[in-house]
């Protein structure tokens, strides 16, 4: 086989290439600057004229960060008049879509430390914690404006639940709850549709929630799915006086085997499950009849107590088209939510207020909400035409 006669160091290409064009751009920028100062001092370099406005008076370096490599930027310097400039904002010290990026990376679920780091190896000298902190503020900023924008479409399915989060007060950590709410659209897409700081157990707090939702537009609600959770069924009922209440179903079946003893948890399970197997409104009611009958024949009075009590408030959903319940039975899908919420917030430990904990679970919701999550197709609502 002939010895090759030409060889080509793609690496050495690569940097060769990079810096012909960071060297290219840097030389591009320093001329647009230098043509605008002209053109605000109105004569050229050591030219006298009558219409001159200002003097030139050197140039002082700028570092700026961009995808290409860092660049020195010659500012000029005017005697005179304040040299501005439309080419490059003022304290600017990286290209946009740098920082739009390290404004994505902290709702993704980045750390500062992370930002930090990643930023170095992305556009060579890396940011301060102040500045992810500012650029922060500017993220939160979008999240709080579409946090309080209208629901401009109907959503006939409702989802509502709470997650507590740690915080600092007064030297010892407390609980805070984020509310969260999402509906399913009448496209049959789902939407975050609100998020809030509360309290959990408290009728107001459900109350209030419920009256901002409606408030921002949300309407056409006929069910509402959560937990049994106090204050809320009344709540509902009176802001949303047309719509029904289903309790989930998961969170109804842990209210039972929290009941059972752990050995016979399973065979429990199974009958829970039985019920809700069911075709119909009237056959789910029998079976958890049977269910709370052959409870207390296994000496589980507690657990049959429970059935027979909170049974009628997992069955809502059966009013409903069939295709549907498997899905508006239970709060899963809010569920879900919930766990990258807490995945991001791990990283956190405990927040400095209930305000910071919100922002952060907002910003997360929203970019969940843009991914393929809210795109597509949750339920076909036109069965609810039917």
């Amino acid at each position: 086989m002939p010895e090759p006669i030409v060889t080509l160091d793609e690496e050495s290409l690569r940097a060769d290439l990079k810096e012909l064009i960071r060297k290219t751009v840097e030389d591009t920028l320093n001329g647009l600057l230098e043509e605008e100062a002209g053109d605000l001092v109105g004569a050229e370099r050591y030219e006298r004229t009558a219409d001159r406005e200002a003097y030139r008076a050197g140039h002082y370096g700028r570092k700026l960060a961009t995808t290409s490599g860092e660049m020195t930027i010659r500012m000029p310097e005017l005697k005179g008049m304040r040299f501005t400039t439309a080419i490059i904002e003022r304290y600017r010290r990286r290209e946009t879509s740098a920082e739009e990026a390290m404004m994505e990376m902290y709702p993704a679920g980045a750390s500062t430390r992370r930002i930090e780091d990643v930023s170095g190896m992305l556009w060579g000298p890396g940011v301060s914690a102040a500045t992810v902190s500012n650029l922060n503020e500017k993220a939160f900023e979008a999240v709080e404006e579409r946090r309080n924008g209208p629901l401009e479409r109907a959503h006939p399915y409702a989802c509502v639940d709470g997650i507590y989060l740690k915080r600092s007060w007064g030297g010892s950590y407390e609980n805070v709850a984020v509310m969260v709410a999402i509906g399913v659209n009448d496209d049959g897409c789902r939407e975050i549709i609100g998020a809030a700081e509360g309290f959990t157990g408290s009728s107001e707090c459900w109350r209030e929630l419920l009256s901002w939702l409606r408030s921002r537009g949300l309407r056409g609600v006929r069910m509402f799915t959560g937990d049994k959770a106090a204050g809320m069924v009344g709540s509902i009922a009176e802001v949303f006086p047309g719509a029904a209440c289903q309790r989930c179903t998961v969170r109804f079946y842990g209210s039972v085997l929290a009941k059972a003893p752990k050995a016979g948890r399973a065979k429990v399970a199974a009958m829970l499950k039985a019920i809700h197997a069911m075709e119909s409104r009237e056959a789910p009611e029998r079976k958890a009849a049977e269910v709370a009958d052959e409870l207390e024949s296994m000496r589980l009075g507690e657990a049959a107590k429970t059935v027979r009590g909170g049974c009628a408030e997992t069955l809502t959903h059966t009013g409903f088209p069939a295709a549907h319940w498997r899905r508006i039975r239970t709060n899963n899908a809010i569920e879900r939510l919930n766990r990258e919420i807490r995945r991001r917030t791990r990283v956190v430990g405990a927040f400095p207020d209930g305000r910071s904990a919100l922002m952060l679970a907002t910003a997360r919701l929203k970019y969940v909400a843009g991914s393929e999550w809210g795109a597509r197709r949750y339920l076909d609502v036109t069965l609810l035409d039917e």
